[in-house]
């Protein structure tokens, strides 16, 4: 494995704002690409399939840089699937759900997905266009080479399949009983609120 070392340089402009006026100077952010490549000591989905391993998760890896895990939760069966980014020195987790959306509810899923995004600190929902379905996604990035632990690795299985949960009944709310965006995010959050 080989990553690129990155360096963030400064760069100093001096502008003239209005003709009447002295330059003002402006500091701008220059990014620079080191080719050099340098060798990761183990591939990032290696500790993903270990993990996997020890945890009795269903998995398979087909290529290098794909592992797909099975999850079942509480409201559906969730597939997960890690690859690893080469370019972007950066492990990333996708959860779908088993939820396709017709064309009709497409506008109204769009504005669910809006809604939830806005309630996330790290991850975001999208709908992926190719197969019409609901995903979570996440990134963590590794440069410089770095290894993912377990504890992350497990704790981006589980922030995903946890932030499916959390939200499939509003997905289901505007898929299957017609509810607007607002309407299906508030029903949720008012429940999950009331769970003791």
């Amino acid at each position: 494995m080989s990553r690129r070392a990155w360096t963030l340089r400064f760069l100093v402009l001096t502008l003239p704002l209005r003709p009447s006026r002295p330059a003002a100077r402006i500091a701008m952010t220059q990014l620079h690409v080191d080719t050099e490549d340098h060798d990761r000591l183990e591939h990032p989905l290696d500790v993903v399939e270990r993990l996997a391993s020890l945890r009795d998760w269903i998995f398979d890896r087909a290529e290098t840089d794909e592992m797909s895990v099975s999850v079942s939760g509480r409201w559906a069966e969730y597939h997960v699937a890690f690859t690893w980014i080469e370019d972007m020195e950066a492990l990333h987790v996708a959860c779908a759900f088993d939820l396709k959306v017709p064309e009709r509810r497409r506008q109204e899923v769009l504005k669910l997905v809006s809604l939830v995004n806005e309630q996330l600190w790290i991850g975001h929902f999208d709908l992926w266009s190719t197969d019409n379905v609901v995903m979570f996604r996440h990134a963590l990035l590794l440069a410089g080479g770095v290894a993912p632990t377990h504890p992350q690795c497990g704790m981006m299985l589980k922030s995903a399949v946890e932030a499916c949960e959390r939200y499939f009944q509003a997905f289901q709310f505007v898929l299957w009983a017609g509810k607007p965006a607002r309407e299906a995010l508030d029903a949720v959050l008012f429940e999950t609120e009331g769970e003791a």
